[in-house]
């Protein structure tokens, strides 16, 4: 993985090919995250697939309605200390002060797990009341109950990835990932079919959580054992001392904020989803059944491109932050538009791909009927979630965290708000609950367009994604015209759409000899350099 950005200025190359060569610079930095982003999420969607199939959709459904309540408790456990970690840890290391290394650390350990003695009791109390008061479903309480036994697992994983993140040990933090991923494949694909010959749906969605927990255990010895091999390595003075509290809180605390929010968020939209469908009479197993297949098989599969721009977004604070300190205003116009270019076209291929042949892509890779209209709503929609991740990462970059927060946190709301109003309609029902859930993206999407817009050195504005979003209506529009979808092998089907998709780019000056020059530049040095 690539932590950084590198530059290089060849004063001997005309002006053009100079701009090409440190945009292809750029980008280059951030291809093996890229790589690693895109294994993890590509091994992530074949445990997904895997599950999906041997399950069912209601065992998806408990695991997926189970599994923000998770993310939820470990929020509350963590406490925002990783990132403090990573932080204090990279500032320690730019002074080699090895031995208070080990003091955050002893300190994070013992609020972590101070936090677990406090939290862990009301989580197992509250659990029965989650499920049958909330959640209205009573298969869900074996699946939350294995979930917390990870909290802990997930929980030392995240010190040590916090740690190897600030002596700048990234690779390791990847491949931890990678691992599990990997285990989890194995577990699911050998090991589940042995305990499902006689369960039931709720026992399945349990047993998956408990394969997800030797998955995170085996992830966590990998971590273990990487640090401890660093630790063996150095030379240092013992310490019995502590960090103080005060400087570890004041970087964790903010931190936690925007991660619990977040957390908390995706915590209630089940809950809200499977009441609001209950006012129009659909059972809490129907509406978990479907909420497993909009969170657990739809939106992962619309979401799976997504590496480019989650990758792109990485690199660009630094890259940007950068040129926004040395006042080099058009490096940091050319850096912020070439990264939403690439995110905007990403998301431009997607939705339409998914528009068009998302219904018999859920068919063929997950056995799931009946998605075609559910696709047909959310990629249009998803088209913004691509420049998302850029966007927040380009307001931080712009010293406007503040900004980037507040326009998450009323997308989230917004979303709960009309996530309740439209699926309590009874003539909408399931759809209005999917607008609803991609509602919030565009909230969010918009808002950060709007404050980016006031940032004058950037020069961006909503016409940048307009024209692109265009071509997407253009094509979905036009593409069944030319071939009818369907007449065609699925994988002919896609590549047909693809190819006209990329003709229409081009007449519309979306794909440019620039950007062109960037990739061919990029593949170049990547096959000298790999």
């Amino acid at each position: 993985m690539v932590s950084g950005l590198h530059i290089i200025i060849v004063n001997e190359v005309p002006a053009f090919e100079k701009e090409v060569f440190n945009l292809s610079t750029y980008l280059r930095g951030s291809i093996v995250l890229m790589f690693a982003i895109f294994l993890s999420k590509f091994l992530g969607f074949i445990y997904r697939m895997q599950f999906v199939r041997l399950t069912g959709e209601e065992a998806v459904g408990i695991y997926s309605t189970a599994y923000p309540a998770f993310i939820f408790f470990l929020s509350l456990i963590q406490l925002g200390i990783p990132i403090a970690i990573t932080k204090i840890i990279a500032e320690l290391r730019t002074r080699n002060a090895i031995s208070d290394y080990f003091t955050v650390m002893r300190t994070s350990v013992i609020v972590t797990v101070v936090s677990m003695i406090i939290f862990t009791p009301i989580f197992i109390f509250v659990t029965p009341l989650i499920s049958s008061n909330l959640l209205k479903n009573d298969a869900i309480t074996m699946t939350l109950y294995v979930s917390i036994a990870i909290v802990p697992i997930a929980a030392a994983g995240g010190i040590l990835r916090g740690f190897l993140q600030g002596i700048a040990k990234l690779e390791e933090t990847a491949i931890a990932q990678l691992i599990e991923q990997i285990v989890r494949i194995l577990l699911i694909t050998f090991a589940l079919p042995l305990f499902l010959t006689s369960s039931s749906p709720q026992e399945a969605a349990a047993y998956a959580m408990f394969l997800a927990l030797v998955a995170e255990a085996a992830s966590l010895l990998y971590l273990k054992w990487r640090y401890e091999k660093w630790k063996k390595q150095q030379t240092y003075t013992k310490s019995k001392k502590a960090y103080p509290l005060p400087p570890l809180f004041a970087i964790a605390l903010p931190s936690s904020g925007s991660k619990l929010f977040g957390s908390f968020t995706w915590f209630l939209e089940p809950i809200i989803f499977i009441k609001a469908l209950a006012i129009t009479g659909i059972s809490a197993v129907a509406a978990t059944t479907l909420y497993g297949v909009i969170s657990g098989v739809l939106v992962p599969l619309l979401l799976f491109p997504s590496f480019i721009p989650f990758a792109l977004s990485i690199v660009l604070i630094p890259a940007v932050s950068d040129a926004y300190a040395r006042k080099n205003y058009s490096l940091l116009k050319e850096r912020i538009h070439l990264s939403l270019k690439f995110s905007t076209l990403t998301g431009c291929y997607a939705a339409t791909l998914f528009y068009l042949h998302g219904g018999e892509l859920v068919y063929e890779l997950f056995h799931v009927e009946n998605a075609e209209v559910y696709m047909k709503i959310l990629s249009p929609i998803f088209f913004f979630y691509y420049i998302q991740s850029p966007l927040f990462s380009i307001l931080q970059a712009l010293n406007s965290s503040n900004s980037a927060f507040l326009n998450s946190l009323y997308g989230g709301v917004g979303k709960l708000l009309l996530l309740f109003f439209l699926a309590s309609q009874a003539g909408i029902q399931e759809k209005g609950a999917i607008v609803a859930i991609g509602f919030g993206v565009l909230i969010t999407s918009f808002l950060h367009i709007a404050s980016l817009k006031q940032k004058k050195e950037a020069q961006i504005g909503f016409s940048f994604f307009a024209l692109p979003y265009v071509v997407f209506l253009v094509t979905i529009i036009t593409r069944p015209m030319l071939v009818s979808i369907g007449s065609q092998s699925l994988i002919i089907d896609c590549l047909l759409t693809l190819a006209y998709l990329t003709i229409g780019l081009l007449l519309f000056g979306q794909i440019r000899r620039k950007e062109l020059s960037v990739i061919f530049k990029i593949a170049k040095s990547s096959k000298n350099r790999f």
